[in-house]
């Protein structure tokens, strides 16, 4: 056996023993962190959650006079007109541990129903703008759209049909602050969502 060849492989296998050796004790600490904060959750009282940062639907904006005979704009009006009187709050990004330290054990259900409003909320307003969009509503789209964005949400398409339509309407300048917001996002579509508009509009 070529003796080169040999050491090589000896170093490359001895390398990838490290590097399995590393990844496992990382492994093994991130886990060790996570039970340790876990514990130290369960043990905080409840706090007041009049602080939270509640979202509250301005539905007198809304495009809800058109497409009224449309049974997805008409579905997703109610859901919208539903939530009106529920709490809102994006909690996306935190864990159920994050919001036990944060606020206590005792509030994790209704923070946990919070959020799904929020979650249910973001998407409702974008599915109403997809139709909007497709029957030739821009403008009105981008009232949905523009409210989702002020409310740090993290789908990705709101951003992208929103810089659309800025763009092709001369509005351009306005995308430097969608990139910025979508910068301060505490979700995993974070970086995916600012690549993408930093590419489409390298200007910006």
């Amino acid at each position: 056996m070529n003796i080169g060849f040999l050491a090589s492989f000896i170093t490359f296998s001895l390398l990838v023993s490290h590097n399995i050796r590393k990844q496992a004790k990382k492994r093994r600490k991130d886990n060790d962190n996570f039970w340790e904060r876990e514990a130290r959750s369960n043990s905080v009282r409840r706090k007041s959650l009049d602080g939270l940062n509640y979202v509250t639907i301005p539905l007198e904006r809304f495009p809800t006079h058109i497409l009224n005979e449309n049974s997805t704009v008409m579905e997703c009006i109610g859901i919208v007109e539903s939530l009106t009187d529920q709490k809102i709050v994006n909690l996306t990004g935190w864990t159920n541990t994050d919001l036990k330290l944060e606020y206590g054990t005792a509030n994790i259900t209704p923070l946990s129903e919070y959020d799904q409003n929020y979650t249910l909320l973001v998407r409702t307003l974008q599915k109403w703008a997809d139709v909007l969009i497709e029957s030739g509503y821009l403008a009105e789209a981008s009232v949905l759209m523009e409210f989702a964005v002020s409310t740090n949400t993290d789908v990705s398409r709101t951003y992208y049909q929103l810089a659309e339509f800025w763009a092709s309407h001369f509005e351009e300048e306005r995308i430097p602050q969608l990139i910025r917001t979508a910068e301060g996002l505490r979700s995993s579509n974070r970086n995916a969502i600012v690549r993408y508009l930093k590419e489409k509009y390298p200007q910006n």
